[in-house]
């Protein structure tokens, strides 16, 4: 069994679709489960429409206008008059109204969220943002079986589950390995050998609690879906399909000249993503290297190419230095009002009011008399967060910086990298070096 993981970029237009369509016919031989991210910027304009976003009512009813249009475009460009002749006008024009009826009833959820009156934030966050899952896996299901790539269609909410924490769900592995096991595997048990084996399309992102309400497992979640499912099924495989040609040790937007890695050991590759690497989520590899399930990622671009593989590995090949950058970063310090020690207690208070609101940190650094952390620049956290915390603290904070983290690092490469721009806060080991600085 393998499972593939789309993520936004793959399938953020017709043509894109039409494109995994291709992948997923090429790969038939073995049974597949396929995990998919919202479409596109989906999920940052699903931001947009929680209640409590800093946005008008004029914004949020335009965003939820062109984020409809969005979908109905793709659902059009899918179900268009083409040359291929899979279908009967007829039929065509049937699946065309079955997948927009199915769309505009999420459309629907969306409008009475929007609607709702505001509980808590990172509730609503994910009672929201939830449904550009949704959403996309309804459009590929239907258009794969509208191809005669026979799949299901599975509600990731019923096989993942994980407690209340919102934003943040905490995955329970005994009921979801049940879960997965009982309703999962069933649906993808191999049959006929040699010929088209059974295909089930679900979402990534998200999970479900007992209660039945819906929980995200962070952002850029989908890779961790995957791995999730891979661990629980005990999958041959994983395979990321990215808008790149593998793991490369910078982001090509950012930098020029980048380097593919061919294949990297499990512990690297964690190291990267708790670092910020765009490729993975942070949670993604630790699952699979407990069950020793090789990680691949591959450019949906071009995927007759080998990509790059994350397993069992001594070392990085080839030895190249690795750059993250995180953009739009807060530099928030803090201090207590009675010019008392940063101590124990001081640091309970602090991370206590962190974990309450599911604020990832990204760095930190202590002195006696303050305590600093770098953070993800959310303004409805942040100001919650100084809330909590302004009653025992005295609090500052900085906006508008980078976050560069360089594994592997000379004093030339820091040199080169900061091109004398001021440094709020440096960080060093052996092997990786930290820099806030100013964006």
């Amino acid at each position: 069994m393998n499972i593939f993981k789309f993520g936004g970029a793959s399938v953020n237009s017709a043509d894109a679709v039409r494109n995994m369509s291709n992948i997923v016919a090429a790969h038939r031989k073995q049974p597949l489960l396929i995990v998919v991210s919202a479409m596109g910027k989906t999920t940052n304009a699903l931001e947009r429409l929680i209640p409590e976003a800093d946005t008008n009512d004029a914004e949020r009813q335009s965003t939820f206008q062109q984020l409809q249009a969005y979908h109905h475009d793709i659902i059009k460009g899918l179900y268009g008059p083409s040359s291929d002749n899979v279908v009967t006008e007829a039929l065509r024009q049937d699946a065309h109204r079955h997948t927009l009826g199915k769309v505009d009833s999420f459309f629907e959820l969306l409008s009475m969220r929007m609607a709702s009156h505001p509980t808590t934030y990172n509730f609503d966050y994910d009672q929201t943002v939830s449904l550009g899952e949704l959403i996309s896996t309804t459009i590929i299901s239907d258009y794969l079986n509208y191809l005669g790539i026979n799949n299901r269609w599975v509600d990731v909410r019923d096989i993942i589950r994980t407690d209340a924490n919102y934003r943040e769900g905490n995955v329970d592995w005994d009921a979801t390995r049940l879960n997965a096991q009982s309703r999962l595997l069933p649906l993808l048990q191999a049959d006929n050998e040699g010929l088209d084996q059974p295909v089930v399309v679900t979402q990534g992102f998200i999970g479900g609690t007992v209660a039945h309400t819906t929980t995200t497992l962070g952002r850029e979640g989908s890779d961790y879906s995957a791995a999730i499912l891979s661990y629980c099924l005990n999958a041959e495989t994983m395979t990321i399909w990215k808008d790149v040609p593998g793991f490369l040790n910078a982001d090509p937007k950012v930098f020029d000249n980048t380097i593919k890695i061919d294949q990297m050991p499990y512990n690297e590759a964690i190291e990267q993503a708790y670092y910020g690497a765009s490729v993975i989520h942070p949670k993604t590899v630790k699952p699979l290297q407990n069950k020793g399930i090789q990680l691949c990622i591959k450019s949906f671009n071009d995927p007759s190419q080998e990509g790059s593989v994350i397993g069992p590995f001594k070392s990085i090949r080839p030895q190249c230095p690795l750059y993250i950058v995180k953009h739009d970063q807060v530099l928030l310090s803090i201090m207590p009002k009675d010019f008392s020690f940063i101590a124990e207690d001081n640091l309970k208070t602090i991370f206590s009011a962190l974990a309450s609101l599911n604020i990832r940190v990204n760095l930190m650094q202590n002195s006696a008399l303050s305590f600093s952390l770098c953070i993800d620049n959310n303004p409805v956290l942040l100001k919650q967060l100084q809330e909590l915390l302004s009653k025992n603290f005295l609090l500052r904070y900085n906006e508008h910086l980078q976050l560069i983290t360089i594994r592997y690092y000379t004093q030339a490469i820091i040199d080169q990298m900061v091109a004398g721009r001021n440094i709020l806060v440096q960080q060093r080991s052996r092997t990786t070096a930290q820099l806030v600085v100013i964006q």
